[in-house]
C-alpha cells in the first residue's frame, strides 16, 4: 500500500510546552486512521502540522505530492455567512481551476452537493439558515473541489448530536469507498472512530499510548489511559451501528 503520508518521530514545541513528543505513523491510500485523545492532548497539532499550519520542532513528515484537504470542527464558522452555498461552492471550484490548471472532474455546485447526500435546494441558502449537520456537509463538498487525495478531519462531528455524528461519519466512510479518499480522522472519543477507521492511534499528552488496527485497540487496549476511554464508548457507536443497518 501507497502511503499519503509518512511521519517519523515529529515533535511540536510552542515554546517550553511540547505539544507533540516524538510520534510517528504513516496514513495509507484508502485508509482511514483515527487519531483519539482529550483536549490537549496534542491530536489537532499533528493535523495542522501535516497541512503546514504548524511547523515541526523536529523529526520528518514525507507527504507523497497527493493533494490534500482539511475539514475544520466549526463547520458554521468555517463557512463565510456572506456567502450562499452556491457561491461558496462556485469559489472553491474556481480556486481548484487555478491551482490545478485543469478543470476539476467536479464542474458544477450540485456536482459536489450530491456526493454529500444533499439536494439543490441548498443552493441559495446561507450557512445561518442550515442545521450544523448540513453545513458540516457543505464544508466536506467544499473540500472536494479540488479532488483531494486525502482528507484531514479535525473534530469534524463534536459540535453535533449522536444521530447528526453517525450520518457524517458515515458519509466520510462512503466517500473513502467511492472515491478512494485516504482520511485521517481526528476525535477526542473512541466512541466516534469505533466502526469507522481501519487503525487507531491514542494519543495522550503528546505520545501514542496505543495503536494498531480498530479491533485490536478495543478488544485488547494496552494502556490505562486507553482502557478509561473506552468506559465512556457508548452512544455514538451504537447510533452509527443503527443506521448501518437500515
Amino acid at each position: 500500500m501507497k502511503n499519503i503520508f509518512e511521519v517519523e518521530d515529529l515533535h511540536v514545541r510552542y515554546g517550553r510546552f511540547e505539544a507533540v513528543k516524538g510520534v510517528s505513523f504513516t496514513l495509507g491510500e484508502g485508509e482511514i486512521l483515527g487519531i483519539v485523545g482529550e483536549s490537549g492532548s496534542g491530536k489537532s497539532t499533528i493535523a495542522k502540522t501535516l497541512i503546514g499550519l504548524e511547523k515541526p520542532s523536529g523529526g520528518r513528515i514525507v507527504r507523497s505530492g497527493a493533494s490534500v484537504q482539511m475539514i475544520f470542527q466549526d463547520a458554521v464558522g468555517s463557512l463565510n455567512p456572506r456567502m450562499t452555498v452556491r457561491q461558496a461552492l462556485d469559489e472553491a471550484l474556481k480556486h481548484a481551476r487555478r491551482a490545478k490548471g485543469t478543470p476539476p472532474s467536479r464542474r458544477m455546485p450540485s456536482d459536489l452537493l450530491a456526493l454529500v447526500g444533499l439536494s439543490d435546494a441548498v443552493l441559495d441558502q446561507y450557512p445561518r439558515e442550515m442545521s450544523g449537520g448540513q453545513c458540516q456537509r457543505i464544508s466536506v463538498a467544499r473540500a472536494l473541489a479540488c479532488d483531494p487525495q486525502a482528507l484531514i478531519a479535525d473534530e469534524p462531528v463534536s459540535a453535533l448530536d449522536v444521530s447528526v455524528q453517525a450520518r457524517v461519519l458515515n458519509l466520510l466512510r462512503d466517500l473513502r469507498r467511492e472515491l478512494g479518499l485516504s482520511i485521517l480522522l481526528i476525535a477526542h472519543d473512541l466512541a466516534v472512530v469505533k466502526n469507522v477507521c481501519d487503525r487507531i492511534c491514542v494519543m495522550e499528552r503528546g505520545l501514542f499510548v496505543d495503536s494498531g488496527d480498530a479491533e485490536s485497540v478495543f478488544e485488547h487496549p494496552k494502556s490505562d489511559y486507553t482502557k478509561r476511554l473506552l468506559e465512556v464508548v457508548p452512544d455514538v457507536s451504537r447510533a452509527l451501528a443503527e443506521r448501518q443497518a437500515k
